[in-house]
C-alpha cells in the first residue's frame, strides 16, 4: 500500500489492484476512515501491510487505502467489526503503545464481544477504561476474558484463574501484583508454585535451596522482569519486598500486607491447597492460577485446584475467571493447538 509510506514495489501495491471478495446481496457494506495522522499509517499496516492482511483474512473484507483515506469492503458484519480493529488499533499506536501480530490478533477477537466497546473505541487522549501500569509497560486487557479478569483482580480478595497456557494468567497477575506494590496498596509480593516436574524425573540437582528452585520459578522470575528494570527486581528480593518460594515454605505464616500469586496451582494436594489459602492476612490479595487439563501429580492425588474451585466458587470475597482457547494471546498457532487437544480430551 502506499499510504503511510509504503512503496511500489511492496505487497500491498498488488493487494490494492484485486478484486474485492464477494458478498452476499444485500449484505455487503462498504466502509471509509479518514485518519489526522497519516504519520502513523506505516504502523497501523506493519511490515509488508501485514497488519491488513491478518485483518482482511480473518474477517473476510477486502482493505484499499489512498492517501490518509482506507476504504473497507465486505459483508456488513466484517466490515463493521474490521473498522472498529483498525480504529482500536490506531488509537493504541496515537498513544504511543506498540503493536505486534498478537496485539491484532487479540482485537480482532475482541471485536466480536459486544461489551468491549468502550476498550475497542477508547478515545486517542484518554487512557483504556481496563488497564494496569507497571515502570516498564503499560497491560491492557487482549481478550474479553482478560478484561474480566483485570476487573477481578482490581476488586475480589481472592482470585481463580483458570485455563490453558498463553491466555496471561501468571502474567496479568504480576502486572497486578506489581502496580499495587510500585504504588504502596501492598508491602510485599509473594510468588509461589508447587515443585512438581512436568511429566520428568530431573532427579538430584545441586546447589544450595534457592539454585534448586529456580527452574521451577522461572516463569514467575520473566514476568517480573518483564514489569521492572532488572536492578529492581534483584534489589526488591534482596530486601524481602518480593519473594518467589516454593509452596512448602508457606506452612505456618501468616500472609499480610502482600499481594500472594500461587502458579500451577493444578500440582497442588486439597491439604497444600487449604494449606495456602489459609495463610491469607489483613489487606492481601491472592491470585490462584493453573489449568486443571494439566495436572501432573500421580494419578491416585486429586488436584487442589479442582477441589478447591468446587468447594469456594460463589463465596463472598473469591471470584473464579475461566479462560479458554480462544482466549490465547501468544502466537495464534498456540490456540489452534489447544483447541486440538481439548477437542480430543
Amino acid at each position: 500500500m502506499l499510504a503511510g509510506g509504503g512503496s511500489p514495489e511492496r505487497p500491498g501495491k498488488d493487494r490494492m489492484s484485486r478484486k474485492p471478495m464477494p458478498a452476499q446481496p444485500g449484505d455487503s457494506a462498504r466502509l471509509e476512515m479518514q485518519f489526522e495522522r497519516p504519520q502513523l499509517l506505516t504502523r497501523l499496516f506493519g511490515e509488508y501491510d501485514r497488519n491488513l492482511i491478518a485483518i482482511e483474512h480473518r474477517l473476510g473484507v477486502y482493505i484499499s487505502a489512498r492517501g490518509n483515506r482506507i476504504a473497507i469492503e465486505g459483508r456488513a458484519e466484517g466490515a463493521a467489526r474490521a473498522r472498529d480493529v483498525i480504529q482500536g488499533l490506531y488509537n493504541r499506536i496515537a498513544r504511543g503503545d506498540d503493536i505486534d501480530a498478537g496485539t491484532v490478533e487479540a482485537v480482532i477477537a475482541m471485536s466480536a464481544e459486544p461489551t468491549l466497546d468502550g476498550i475497542l473505541r477508547q478515545d486517542v487522549a484518554q487512557p483504556p477504561s481496563v488497564m494496569i501500569r507497571t515502570r516498564k509497560k503499560t497491560i491492557v486487557p487482549r481478550s474479553a476474558t482478560q478484561a474480566r479478569y483485570m476487573e477481578a483482580l482490581a476488586s475480589a480478595d481472592v482470585i481463580f484463574a483458570l485455563g490453558p497456557a498463553g491466555t496471561g494468567k501468571t502474567y496479568v497477575a504480576v502486572a497486578q501484583a506489581v502496580q499495587m506494590l510500585i504504588g504502596g496498596q501492598v508491602q510485599r509480593l509473594i510468588l509461589s508454585r508447587p515443585a512438581v516436574e512436568a511429566g520428568e524425573r530431573l532427579g538430584f540437582l545441586p546447589g544450595d535451596m534457592k539454585e534448586k528452585v529456580d527452574p521451577y520459578l522461572r516463569p514467575l522470575y520473566d514476568a517480573l522482569y518483564d514489569m521492572l528494570p532488572s536492578e529492581q527486581v534483584e534489589r526488591r528480593i534482596a530486601s524481602g519486598e518480593i519473594e518467589i518460594a516454593p509452596i512448602a515454605f508457606m506452612r505456618g505464616r501468616t500472609l499480610a500486607d502482600a499481594f500472594i500469586i500461587l502458579d500451577e496451582a493444578q500440582n497442588t494436594t486439597p491439604a497444600q491447597m487449604k494449606m495456602f489459602l489459609t495463610r491469607f492476612g489483613e489487606n492481601s490479595r491472592m491470585v490462584v492460577c493453573g489449568d486443571p487439563r494439566q495436572v501432573d501429580l500421580p494419578d491416585i492425588a486429586r488436584s487442589g485446584l479442582a477441589d478447591a474451585v468446587e468447594r469456594l466458587e460463589g463465596v463472598d470475597g473469591i471470584a473464579t475467571v475461566r479462560f479458554a482457547a480462544a482466549d490465547v494471546v501468544r502466537h495464534p498457532i498456540v490456540g489452534r493447538i489447544v483447541e486440538a487437544y481439548e477437542g480430543a480430551d
